[in-house]
């Protein structure tokens, strides 16, 4: 299995959204289906671009015009050749959280 995948598959580690700078911009992102997740633990960072499964996520627990709460996000992509799955909880004020990857197949 590739390194940094599985590096990433094991325990969570810390993550933030970059691209997103405030509570509304994060809710623009999760509102065209696609985020971009940055694992800061990494050599240099690994930002991942995640299209969003509606299944998989959860935004019930944030309140995005106040920018509080948290919301669970998932979506599937594919790094270095391999299929995994992105899982980060990410705070909305902070719009930091952790997050992991789930192998799908090797």
């Amino acid at each position: 299995m590739d390194e940094l995948v599985q590096r990433l598959s094991e325990g969570d580690h810390p993550v933030l959204t970059r691209r997103a700078e405030s509570a509304q911009e994060l809710k623009q992102s999760i509102d065209r289906g696609y985020v971009l997740i940055t694992f800061t633990d990494t050599c240099g960072g690994t930002e991942l671009g995640v299209r969003l499964d509606e299944a998989l996520t959860d935004l019930s627990g944030a309140i995005f015009e106040q920018g509080t709460g948290a919301v669970h996000l998932a979506g599937n992509l594919i790094l270095n050749y391999v299929k995994v799955r992105c899982v980060a909880d990410i705070d909305v004020a902070a719009l930091k959280g952790t997050g992991h990857l789930e192998v799908l197949e090797e």
